[in-house]
């Protein structure tokens, strides 16, 4: 298995990861205003609290180059 810094991760894909993130909070609540940059600090650092800082990830889920 492959291990990842899921927090990294996020960093990294964080322009698309943020998007999704405020579309899907828009189409969840309706009407909602929130700082879409805020709102993702705030999830990266509970996906770090949640997570452990190495996550094992299946080999079939990573390619190299």
């Amino acid at each position: 298995m492959a291990r990842v810094k899921i927090e990294k991760v996020c960093d990294k894909l964080d322009h698309n990861l943020r998007r999704a993130l405020a579309d899907a909070v828009r189409s969840t609540i309706p009407g909602a205003q929130f700082d879409e940059y805020s709102l993702f600090r705030e999830f990266v650092r509970e996906v770090g609290r949640k997570c452990r800082t190495w996550k094992r990830i299946p080999d079939q889920y990573v390619e190299t180059e």
